[in-house]
Parts: structure tokens; sequence; C-alpha cells
């Protein structure tokens, strides 16, 4: 498997030259990466990207890639979060192998290294309040103030961290701060907390601990023990780099990854924050973390987005220092590109207006030759029912139709895809003046579509014969946000901006019938409408649910122009 499309013609990103000149250096024999998650929600498309990064350069170089989780915040993780998580790699497309690692399994580890800076003189116990610390670590242009426990010793701050691991301390009383300089520009180095106390069970070391490493000293120390050689992580935590090295180099550790940031993935019309989509589902805006709406991996699975789609808008987005910001529309377009190629095409009627063939032989039922792939013939083909009775699309049809609508309408011929070409000759309405039926004529003599005497047709419309539909229901998808930045306004909340068309639920569809056998990895463009996908999470036996994945081209861009 290939990570980026047409690699070997593009230059390096960045970071690759950066493993790549490492490499030629000889600094390291092959590059070892990590995927670091925090099992404390589901992915979204920006940890794609980073997925497709770290695992992307083990691929590209034939060594590891290790898929770590960064379980140190026992109260909001669970193994729930743990298997979605791999759950998404391994659909994305990579494999960790045997390297499945998490920070617990180091737990006695950090908790050794801890001791050792006490002992260094370079870690102290504080009980400064939370508030209090950040009050004393001071601001961007003034200094912070030293703790009035810093200068505790060895001795006694040895016995209170053994104190505060055998669970005498209520939470929130006590913390492990570094020993480093209060004076620091950067306020990361104003002597950060390194432990807390937390009286939580954890999902896997259960209550061994009450008390636990922060993440800044857990990551460069498990880097550390798993040898990776290069932790790449997003500019975020680029001020914490110089944490990372302090402690490396304060313990002398045996070796000392390299820590390189890139610009994180920021995508307008939704929101990445995990805080913030849980609040969508707590609070019952979504379906779950998997609602199609959702940016989520898992979401973008349910709707029907594929691996290689999701892989290759990581590779055309790239690498960069950089942050901005990126369409919708190039997620959507990789989608697109990647479902042209491969979705089968077949005939769904979302909106059935029915017609009857007032000429056509009651009782017969013909097959139609249909081409699954016009584009491709080595798709092959398919047979289509075709009776007397029809569903056409609503919209294929007007009764004061204008000069330039080449669909039907009275009088006017147009023709049935790759079946007969047909005429309406009369219009059938209910008490309330809704169309309910068209009558109208076919041309035996134009099967396949064309006349025998050369007259051309403008007007190509599907259909799906009403005997033999499949009765489906379909839900159409638009963005989750009104605005292309729903977090950036300070004095409204996000959930001001939730599109209240995101969601539209058409439940009388009309699908051909070989439908009933697509299966959960199936891909179709319905001719005309758009790609779907089959929704595994709600289909019931005989009533099927589709997802409609994309439309056929940039619609909402094309509706934002003509506004």
């Amino acid at each position: 498997m290939t990570t980026e499309k047409d690699s070997a013609s593009k230059p390096l990103d960045f970071i690759r030259q950066i493993v790549a000149d490492d490499l030629a250096s000889g600094k390291h024999r092959s590059p070892v990466t990590r995927f670091p998650p925090e099992p404390n929600g589901f992915l979204h498309i920006g940890h794609a990207k980073s997925i497709c990064l770290n695992f992307g350069i083990a691929v590209e170089n034939g060594s590891v890639c290790h898929l770590r989780f960064d379980d140190t915040n026992p109260g909001k993780e669970s193994t729930d979060y743990v298997e979605s998580i791999k759950r998404d790699v391994r659909w994305l497309g990579f494999d960790w192998g045997t390297h499945l690692h998490y920070a617990s399994d180091y737990f006695d580890q950090l908790y050794a290294y801890a001791l050792q800076l006490i002992e260094m003189g370079k870690a102290y116990v504080c009980d400064l309040s939370g508030d209090q610390i950040r009050e004393y670590r001071g601001t961007l242009t003034e200094p912070g103030r030293e703790s009035p426990y810093r200068n505790r010793s060895a001795e006694e701050n040895l016995d209170l961290f053994t104190r505060m691991r055998n669970g005498e301390f209520d939470e929130g009383t006590r913390v492990l701060r570094a020993k480093i300089d209060m004076g620091s520009p950067n306020i990361v180095m104003r002597d950060p907390v390194l432990y807390r106390i937390l009286k939580s069970s954890h999902h896997r070391t259960g209550d061994k601990w009450c008390i636990y490493p922060m993440y800044d000293f857990t990551h460069c120390l498990s880097d550390m023990l798993e040898t990776i050689t290069h932790s790449l992580c997003t500019l975020e935590f680029e001020n914490n780099r110089a944490l990372y090295d302090w402690v490396l180099d304060t313990l002398q550790t045996p070796n000392h990854p390299r820590q390189i940031e890139f610009a994180r993935l920021n995508i307008n019309y939704t929101v990445t924050s995990k805080r913030k989509l849980l609040q969508l589902v707590n609070e019952g805006r979504v379906s779950g973390w998997d609602d199609p709406r959702m940016l989520t991996i898992s979401g973008l699975r349910r709707r029907g987005y594929t691996p290689a789609a999701i892989r290759d808008f990581c590779a055309t987005v790239g690498i960069g220092r950089r942050e901005s910001w990126i369409d919708m529309g190039v997620l959507e377009n990789a989608a697109r590109d990647n479902l042209n190629l491969h979705a089968r095409r077949v005939f769904g009627v979302l909106d059935p207006l029915k017609i009857v063939l007032t000429n056509y032989p009651e009782g017969l039922t013909e097959e139609i030759v249909a081409q699954n792939h016009p584009q491709n013939p080595e798709m092959g083909e398919r047979t289509l029912p075709f009776s007397r009775e029809l569903y056409i699309e609503r919209s294929d049809f007007m009764e004061q139709a204008p000069k330039k609508f080449f669909r039907l309408s009275v009088g006017r011929e147009v023709r049935l895809r790759y079946a007969y070409l047909i005429t309406c000759q009369e219009v059938i309405k209910d008490a309330q003046g809704r169309i309910v039926e068209l009558r109208c004529t076919y041309d035996p003599a134009t099967k396949g579509g064309s006349a025998p005497d050369g007259r051309k047709v403008k007007g190509t419309i599907h259909w799906v014969s009403v005997p033999h539909a499949l009765r489906a229901e379909v839900r159409l998808y638009d963005r989750l946000f009104t605005v292309e930045y729903p977090d950036a306004d300070k004095e409204r909340s996000f959930m001001d901006f939730l599109n209240p068309a995101s969601l539209s639920v058409l439940g009388n569809c009309m699908l051909e019938p070989g439908l009933a056998e697509a299966g959960p990895d199936d891909r179709f463009q319905f001719e005309r409408q758009g790609y779907f996908c089959l929704d595994t999470a709600v289909n019931v036996p005989g009533a099927p649910v589709f997802n409609r994945i994309v439309t056929l081209r940039d619609s909402w861009a094309k509706q934002n122009e003509a506004e």
C-alpha cells in the first residue's frame, strides 16, 4: 500500500527530508515513529493526517511505527475508546504489528525516573493549589515567583512523594513539579507539574496507582524507552519541546528522540476539538461519535468515505509548518476522485413519480442491459427489469417547461437511459392538484435509446420498474455548520451555528432491485444523484438505509456562488 499519490515524483516534505538526511548521514539505520493518541474520544480527520504521516514514513522506509496509547488520565479514558482507535488505524490501512504500547506499560519506570529527579534536586513536591500555581507562574511579560515549597530537601520530597503514591493525600493537595527556572521566557519551563494525585481507577492498571504522570513527562520518556527516532507532533507542542529535551538531558537517558512539529489540520465548516465533539454527542445534537456529519474517522467510514480517499486527501494537503485552513471541498473532492474510479453506477429514484407506458404490453417484463461503469468496461454489465409502470424523478418532469428544460414534459420526448424513447401524453392529478401519475407512450423501435430514423433527443433520465423497485430510506447529508469557522466567534457558542439542514431523510425512495444485495463495503453512484453506500449502523433486513457520501459536484460552492 502506498500512502501518497505519485509520491516518487513529489519533493519530500520537510519532515521526510529530515528523516532522509538522518538516514543518509548514518545517524539512524531506520526511522522509528509513533502515533500516541489519548483514549478519551474517537479519532477525527486531524488524527488521520498524523496517522498517515507517522505510519507513512514507516511504510516508505521499511521500518515500524508504534501505536501507543497515552493513558495517563484515567477519569476520561476507556477500553471502548482504545478499541475504536485501533479499529480506525487498521481501517485506514496501517498496521503496528507487535508494537502496541501504552503509557501505563511504563508507570513503574516513570515513577523511578521521578524519584531520580527528586534525588538530583531537580524535582520537588509542591503544596500550592492549581489556582495558586497558575498565579505564581507569571505571564508572558512578567517572570514567575518561586513556590514557598521549592527548596524542600530531597529527603522531605522523597518522603512526601512516596506518601502521595501511597494515597495519603487528597486530590489537588500536592503535585510533583520539575525544578527548572521560574524566570524562563518559556512559561512551560517555569517548574511544570510532573505528577498529580488522581484517585481514579485505571482501565488497565486498576487501583494500583493514585498518582499519574503528566503528558510532557510521560511522552518523552515513553519515546525514549521505545527507541523512537523522530517524535512528530503538532505545532501547539513547539514550546513543550524545551521540556521534552530537559527531561531526557537531565536524566541522561541512553537515547534522545528528536521532537519535530508540523501544522495541524484545520478544515472549515467543522470542529475537531474532542471536547466540542463530545459536547455534540452528549447533548444529542448528533447521533453519536459515528454520526456521518462528524469528521471523526468512524463518522467518515459510516458516511461512506474510503480509506484511500482519506489517505489521498492527507497527501494532497501535505505537511508544513505554517498553520492554514483547508476548504471542506478538498476533502469532498478526494472522495469524488476515488469514488468516480471505483463506484458502480446504478439507478435510484429519490423522489418518485409514477409513469405508465400506455402502449406497452401489460404483464410484460423485459431485461435491459446497463453498464456498471461507462468509463470502465471491465466492471461489466447488469440487467434491469423494465415494465409498463416505471418511477422517474419528480424533478425530471415539468408540466409547463421552459425552452431550455430538456427533460420530460407534455408532448416532449426523452430517453429512458439504456431503454426506450418515451413521450408524455397526459398528466394525472389528485384532488389537491398534485401530479400523481404521467401517461406516456414508448417507441418500440428505440430499444437501447437510439432512434432508427436518426432523430435526436436531448434529455436522458433514469428510471426504476415499479413492480421490481426496492423501497429504501436515503439520508442526504450536508455540512454540520453554516459558517466557515464555527468556533471563531468569542461571543457565541459554536452550537449556535449548527446547520438545521445538515440531514434530510427521504423515506420513500425507489432503487433498482439489485441493490438489495449491497454489502457494507460497496459504493455506488446513483446516476445523476451522487455517491451512496449502505448505512450498516441502522439497516434492518428488508428496509435498507443508504447514505449519500458526497454529491457529484461541489454543490455547496455553487450554491454560495449563486448567493
